[in-house]
């Protein structure tokens, strides 16, 4: 769909990108209210595989209580702690991954079939076996080396940083009861994890598109996209014409510069 002139808050006039709304309004004229829910059945046992292999992980490798450390003298306990349970949460969430990932490219490549309208992955089973018998093994992992590093940013970055605020922010005495302390230090990770969520949105960015990426299917083929050699590439492409947060807002979605042709090769 074409941009459409706007206004930003200063009243000038700028170019936006369709957003949610007018997206799904498109899906259903074209496809109808199903449409909405291409790649549903993929996703959902992905989410169930990931859900599981965290568990299983959780029970193989458990990680020993640890008592809560608040005290601004026991810093380097503390700081162990968070370094420990960060890297214990790292493991669940690579393993986890890596099992979910193939389900996860299935259902991306369900949903742009609707960009080409092709029907060439029209349920789980066979899909596996196209994507096995023309891409092999490989063909269900790509675009996991961005999707994990992602994980692995946001982990660390969102737990360290939580940590730090908690530590020297937070004061027991300051804040007038340690249960007010408490209350706060529990949403500190949670904003936390939205701020980073934000910086590590290029990985998920990246990931998806080389998921789809040159498989076949018209929205990973020129025009639409380049053909990629690897995700490096890919990011490099996206940088250069400031797109590497695409799609991180689903309302206002200002049109991007033109940039200057980025050579693949």
């Amino acid at each position: 769909l074409p941009p459409t002139v706007g206004r930003n808050v200063l009243g000038r006039k700028v170019l936006y990108l369709p957003g949610f709304f007018t997206y799904a309004r498109h899906i259903v004229e074209v496809d109808g209210k199903r449409g909405l829910f291409r790649g549903l059945t993929p996703r959902l046992i992905s989410s169930t595989l990931s859900t599981i292999t965290r568990g299983s992980v959780k029970k193989a490798f458990p990680l020993e209580d640890m008592e809560h450390v608040s005290n601004k003298d026991d810093v380097k306990t503390s700081l162990r702690k968070v370094v420990k349970e960060t890297s214990h949460e790292m493991m669940m969430q690579c393993v986890s991954r890596v099992v979910s990932h193939p389900l996860h490219v299935i259902s991306m490549r369900c949903m742009v079939q609707f960009v080409g309208r092709e029907v060439k992955y029209s349920g789980v089973f066979s899909a596996i076996g196209r994507i096995f018998k023309e891409e092999g093994i490989l063909g269900f992992f790509v675009g996991l080396v961005p999707h994990i590093l992602g994980d692995v940013i946001f982990l660390w970055c969102c737990n360290l940083l939580a940590h730090f605020i908690n530590t020297y922010a937070v004061d027991d005495n300051v804040s007038g009861s340690f249960s007010q302390a408490s209350v706060i230090r529990s949403y500190t990770k949670f904003v936390m994890g939205i701020a980073v969520s934000m910086l590590t949105y290029p990985f998920l960015l990246v990931g998806d598109l080389m998921a789809v990426n040159n498989c076949g299917l018209r929205a990973g083929l020129p025009p639409y996209a380049p053909a990629f050699p690897s995700w490096i590439h890919c990011w490099r492409y996206l940088s250069a014409q400031g797109q590497l947060f695409r799609g991180s807002s689903l309302l206002f979605r200002r049109a991007p510069v033109p940039a200057a042709c980025f050579p693949i090769d």
